[in-house]
């Protein structure tokens, strides 16, 4: 698997459009991004649908011999699968439990481009960050520019006082899959979360909680 082999995640949850968009680099990005996750021997957790970007990243680290898990709500089976799943299927009842089943399966999680639903995933984690219910790294493929606006909002609501500009840095963002992973695998939490991780009911978001330290 090269040098890289070994990396500060086990497991990543990547979001992504059902859809691959209308340009080819959408496309290759998702494919680069699976074999940067076989290359750093990280194994993958996704939506579950064999379609779009979904279903390129997922094919690509599954054949690269790592292990996929799809998480997807039972509605959507018909819509998002076609033909053969990819690797293991999670069935959940909505999408509040798919995303808490995602997060808790996964070490650090990864937006590709997508639409409504890729952003809504993003922005929740963003939040659960900021929140302190997780800490775990929240990165963005900013492939070809695709996100360069909802940075700039980002900012903008950072400027206008709406965002805590320590908050700003939850997200890491890079236009490569090599250059995010590298900067997600240096990332520490730099901002005060609004109330300590063992303060939340973290088993109502699908979250296990770690038993507190002998002594």
């Amino acid at each position: 698997m090269g040098d890289r082999a070994s990396c500060r995640f086990r497991t990543v949850c990547v979001f992504c459009g059902s859809s691959a968009g209308k340009r080819r680099v959408f496309g290759d990005a998702a494919l680069d991004l699976g074999r940067e996750l076989v290359t750093r021997g990280v194994d993958l957790v996704y939506g579950g649908g064999s379609i779009g970007l979904m279903g390129l990243v997922a094919r690509t680290v599954l054949d690269g011999g790592r292990r996929v898990v799809g998480v997807i709500p039972r509605a959507l089976m018909p819509v998002e699968i076609l033909g053969e799943s990819v690797g293991e299927v999670k069935v959940v009842s909505d999408m509040h439990e798919r995303k808490a089943e995602m997060a808790r399966r996964s070490e650090a999680f990864i937006a590709l481009p997508g639409g409504y639903g890729t952003m809504e995933e993003l922005l929740e984690m963003i939040t659960w960050s900021q929140l302190g219910i997780h800490n775990k790294p929240v990165g963005l493929l900013n492939v070809d520019g695709y996100y360069d606006t909802l940075l700039a909002l980002f900012d903008k609501g950072a400027r206008e006082g709406f965002i805590n500009p320590d908050c700003t840095h939850i997200l890491v963002s890079a236009p490569t899959a090599t250059e995010l992973l590298t900067k997600m695998e240096e990332y520490t939490r730099s901002h005060q979360e609004v109330a300590p991780t063992t303060s939340w009911e973290i088993s109502d978001l699908g979250y296990t909680k770690a038993p507190p330290a002998d002594g």
